[in-house]
C-alpha cells in the first residue's frame, strides 16, 4: 500500500462549488469579476509602489511583495473553479492535483510570512521610530521575503511528499472546487496518521508563529499608542495599522477555521465558504482595503491615473 498504488487512481473528480447545473452560470459571473478585479487591483498597488518615489520604504516593498502573493492565492484556484463550473466533466489529473496543492501550501504560508513581516514593519515604525531606517533596511527586507518564501516551499514540499506516499484506491471524487490536503487525506484508503500528526504539529506551528509575531508586534503598538498624549496623534498611529490589521484578521481567521479543527468537526459547506474567503474574496479585497485606508497610496494612485493630488 505504497506509492505503487497510488497509481489506481489516475485522476480527481472536483465536485466544485455546487451541483446545481442552474447556478453554474451566476457563480461563475461571480468569480470571473472577482478574479479580473483581483488581477487588476493588486496589479495596480505593485505598480503604484515600484512607480511612486514616495513608496520607495519597506511598508510598501513588503506590500507589494504581498500583493504579488495575493494573486498567485487566487491564480492557484479560481481559474481552475471558472473552467470546471462551465464543463461537464470536472476532473484534474493525478499529478495536477498534487501541484494545486503544492503551489496553495506555498503561496499561503508566504502569505502568513509577510503578514508577521508587515506587522514587525508597524512595530518598529511606531514603537522604535528613531531606528526605523536603521533596522527597517532593505537588506532585512529582501530577507524577509526570500525567508518567507524558502520556508513555505520546504513546507509545502514536506506535505506533498508526504501525502504522495498515501494509497488512493477507491473513490477519485473530491468534495471541494480545489485539491487541498484536509481533502485528500480524508479521500486515501491508506492510514493518514502520520500525515495527520504533521499536519497539527507542524502545520500548526507554521501558522501559530507568524500569528504570535503579529500578536505581539500589535499589542506593542497598542501600548505605544496609548501613551500618545494627543487623541490626533493617537488617530495617525491607528490609520497606519488599520488596514494591515484588517487583512490580518481576514487572513488568519479563515486559516485557523479551516486547518486548526479536527476532522469531525469539519462541515462541507462551512469549508467551502471559508475556502472562497481566502482564496478569491480577501486577495479581492486587499488592495481595496490599502488603497482605501492609505493617503499615500491614494496620492499614487491619482498620479498614475494623471489626477492631482
Amino acid at each position: 500500500m505504497g506509492i505503487a498504488n497510488s497509481t489506481k487512481v489516475i485522476e480527481f473528480i472536483l465536485l466544485g462549488l455546487s451541483g446545481l447545473p442552474e447556478h453554474q452560470p451566476l457563480l461563475f459571473t461571480i468569480f470571473l469579476i472577482t478574479y479580473m478585479l483581483t488581477l487588476i487591483g493588486n496589479v495596480i498597488i505593485i505598480m503604484a509602489v515600484w512607480t511612486a518615489t514616495r513608496l520607495q520604504t519597506p511598508m510598501y516593498y513588503l506590500l507589494a511583495n504581498f500583493s504579488f502573493v495575493d494573486m498567485s492565492m487566487a491564480s492557484v484556484t479560481v481559474p481552475k473553479m471558472l473552467v470546471d463550473l462551465v464543463s461537464v466533466r470536472k476532473t484534474i489529473s493525478f499529478s495536477g492535483c498534487f501541484v494545486q496543492m503544492y503551489s496553495f501550501l506555498l503561496v499561503g504560508n508566504t502569505e502568513s510570512f509577510l503578514l508577521a513581516g508587515m506587522a514587525y514593519d508597524r512595530y518598529v515604525a511606531i514603537c522604535l521610530p528613531l531606528h526605523y531606517t536603521a533596522v527597517m533596511t532593505r537588506r532585512l527586507c529582501l530577507g524577509m521575503v526570500i525567508f518567507s518564501w524558502t520556508v513555505s516551499s520546504l513546507h509545502s514540499l514536506l506535505h506533498t511528499l508526504l501525502a504522495r506516499t498515501l494509497s488512493f484506491c477507491g473513490s477519485n471524487v473530491i468534495t471541494h472546487y480545489f485539491c487541498d490536503l484536509p481533502t485528500l487525506l480524508n479521500l486515501s484508503c491508506s492510514d493518514t496518521s502520520t500525515n495527520d500528526i504533521v499536519l497539527l504539529i507542524e502545520a500548526s506551528l507554521l501558522i501559530l508563529s507568524p500569528l504570535a509575531c503579529v500578536l505581539l508586534s500589535y499589542i506593542s503598538i497598542l501600548v505605544a499608542i496609548l501613551k500618545i498624549q494627543t487623541a490626533c496623534g493617537r488617530r495617525r498611529a491607528f490609520s497606519t495599522c488599520g488596514s494591515h490589521l484588517a487583512v490580518v484578521s481576514l487572513f488568519y481567521g479563515a486559516g485557523m477555521i479551516t486547518f486548526l479543527q479536527p476532522s469531525s468537526a469539519r462541515s462541507l459547506y462551512r469549508d467551502k465558504l471559508v475556502s472562497l474567503m481566502y482564496t478569491a474574496v480577501t486577495p479581492m479585497m486587499n488592495p481595496f482595503i490599502y488603497s482605501l485606508r492609505n493617503k499615500e497610496i491614494k496620492d499614487a494612485l491619482k498620479r498614475m491615473l494623471g489626477s492631482p493630488v
